[in-house]
């Protein structure tokens, strides 16, 4: 299945000048969805993961059946103040000024395996500062996998000696 083929761009959103590549088309779609979630589950089966680890919003659509269908706990990873117990909490970078992510202090157990999941790879921030929160807690980041990679970003320079995945590219 041509899963590129789902994908709508969506010009000058949410700034003049972009090209967003919007997964709600895929994700209505229950053949397309199926799909994209066997394909990512695919590549991280028997490899012992514990826990699937995602970024709100979009990542939480994939991480969650990821999760279910690993066998694996899910752990939301929020912006700042959304989370009601202690949290741990990482900045990042952007192209105009910094964001931050959280995730509860209790959430991961040292050495558990984790796999990040998110629907798209741009320049790499988010996904570099969960792999220093993940770490914070003395577990492993596997792998980071992605539904789509935007390679003109150069995201994989934010994450250089990761293990990274993406299904679609652009």
């Amino acid at each position: 299945m041509d899963l590129r083929s789902f994908i709508r761009d969506v010009p000058n959103f949410p700034k003049p000048g972009i090209i967003f590549k919007d997964i709600t088309t895929l994700l209505k779609d229950p053949g397309a969805f199926k799909n994209a979630i066997d394909a990512i589950c695919r590549q991280y089966e028997g490899r012992g993961i514990h826990t699937v680890a995602a970024v709100e919003s979009r990542g939480f659509i994939l991480g969650a059946p990821l999760a279910y269908r690993l066998g694996a706990g899910f752990i939301p990873l929020r912006k700042p103040g959304k989370l009601p117990a202690e949290t741990v909490r990482e900045s990042y970078a952007l192209e105009y000024g910094t964001d931050s992510i959280e995730m509860h202090k209790d959430a991961l157990k040292a050495g558990q395996k984790v796999l990040f999941v998110d629907d798209l790879l741009a320049t790499g921030g988010t996904a570099a500062a969960a792999a220093k929160l993940i770490r914070k807690l003395q577990a492993e980041p596997v792998a980071f996998a992605f539904l789509i990679e935007l390679d003109f970003l150069k995201g994989r320079e934010s994450l250089k000696g990761e293990e990274i995945f993406s299904l679609i590219q652009y």
